[in-house]
């Protein structure tokens, strides 16, 4: 399942649907995933499951019915499982420990719901990204920089619990970490600022 020249990102669907919001993130980072030479798998999709068009026409994405205890019932020793309650943090040679990089459902909950916990008792070793939440795309995001690019995480550009302001009168503060853009604005997937505006009345949890 990994590529030759770069490493796996898995995302273990937890949930029946897809919402706005997961649907940005995805195709965020299989597009980036691909632009980086690394492979996007969404696994334990239900056979009922609808990708988007958008998703599907990315070429390094692949969804997969099976879950990722499946796939590496034989060697589950390349799959590291990025968890908030691992006792060590995620370094860049772990880039060279592990070829594919799993994470539990979706991490953006606030507050956390810990949807981790079921990867944790398959047996995947664990490492942590730090002590804030962050936005699935930014967990991938960051641990890319840190297993590809050989950035410690202490050293990743992060913005924490930014302020976005729709205009004068309407603003909203985003309850997660991100890694800031050479402009100093949180990156986010395209088209995220204009959902999370246009859905000010609804709560984070609806959007997912």
């Amino acid at each position: 399942m990994t590529s030759a020249g770069g490493k796996t990102y898995i995302v273990e669907h937890l949930d029946e649907e897809l919402g706005p919001w997961s649907e940005l993130e995805y195709l965020a980072i299989a597009v980036e995933s691909h632009d980086a030479g690394a492979k996007f798998f969404l696994s334990s999709l239900p056979p009922s499951f609808k990708v988007p068009e958008a998703l599907n026409a990315v070429p390094s994405f692949t969804p997969e019915t099976r879950s990722v205890e499946e796939i590496y019932a034989s060697d589950k020793s390349r799959v590291c499982l990025l968890d908030p309650a691992a006792a060590k943090d995620l370094s860049p040679e772990d880039g060279d420990s592990f070829d594919v990089f799993l994470f539990g459902g979706i991490l953006g909950d606030d507050p956390p719901r810990d949807r981790t916990s079921e990867l944790r008792k398959k047996g995947f070793e664990g490492r942590r990204l730090g002590p804030k939440q962050m936005t699935t795309d930014t967990a991938v995001r960051v641990t890319r920089m840190v297993v590809e690019d050989k950035t410690r995480l202490l050293d990743v550009p992060y913005l924490d619990y930014p302020e976005l302001r729709f205009n004068e009168h309407e603003s909203t503060e985003m309850p997660f970490r991100y890694v800031a853009g050479t402009d100093g604005k949180p990156i986010m997937p395209k088209g995220m600022v204009e959902l999370i505006g246009k859905d000010g009345d609804k709560t984070l949890d609806d959007m997912f």
